[in-house]
């Protein structure tokens, strides 16, 4: 049996700092993102668990011209119609918000839970299915911090149509959409939250 590390006082500051500093990007610089840092933070993202070590996250990396201008189609409708459900100060204040990186960002990722996977003989979800859906969403947290360590910004694109993308990606009709990552070096670093600087949260 390995023997468990000692995570001492000052890993523990920098673990605070990385949760502190591990924000929501929506500013990329276009520079590209070396393949073989991707592989690393995917292997990484491998160590998550998973209900009934089920791993049902499948990450699909969205590359093709076609598939981003879609997905940019996607949430520029999308947007639209989110923007129409706010009146006055507050749809003029949405209005001004950035709320993707899809066109800067050099690497952007679908990730989809497998509801059909017969990994993990269904231990731990018989009366909680959500679980499998909780279980990608660990993942990603995961490959968040990680991105973090090593300098990266992630956003998660939520205003997009997950029956579109899952069409333009071509995915099995069990897959469901939980995120859309767009992955990148970021234009800054702050350790406040982009909405909350926007004002937001006020009124």
């Amino acid at each position: 049996m390995s023997q468990a590390p000692v995570f001492d006082a000052v890993f523990a500051r920098q673990f605070e700092e990385l949760l502190r500093w591990r924000r929501d990007v929506r500013r990329f610089r276009r520079e590209a993102v070396p393949a073989a840092l991707i592989e690393t933070l995917l292997a990484q993202t491998r160590l998550s668990p998973s209900v009934g070590h089920a791993q049902p996250w499948r990450w699909l990396a969205v590359s093709e011209p076609a598939q981003r201008a879609a997905v940019q189609e996607s949430f520029s409708r999308c947007n639209a119609d989110a923007l129409a459900a706010y009146e006055g100060e507050r749809a003029a204040l949405y209005a001004r918000l950035k709320l993707e990186g899809l066109r800067e960002a050099p690497v952007q990722f679908a990730v989809f839970c497998d509801h059909g996977t017969a990994r993990g003989h269904g231990l731990g979800r018989q009366t909680m299915p959500e679980m499998l859906d909780y279980s990608v969403v660990a993942a990603i947290t995961q490959f968040w911090l990680s991105a973090r360590v090593r300098g990266l910004g992630v956003g998660w694109v939520s205003i997009l149509d997950p029956g579109e993308i899952a069409e333009v990606l071509k995915t099995q009709p069990d897959w469901k959409l939980v995120a859309y990552l767009c992955v990148g070096w970021p234009e800054e670093d702050c350790d406040v939250p982009e909405l909350v600087r926007a004002g937001w949260e006020r009124g």
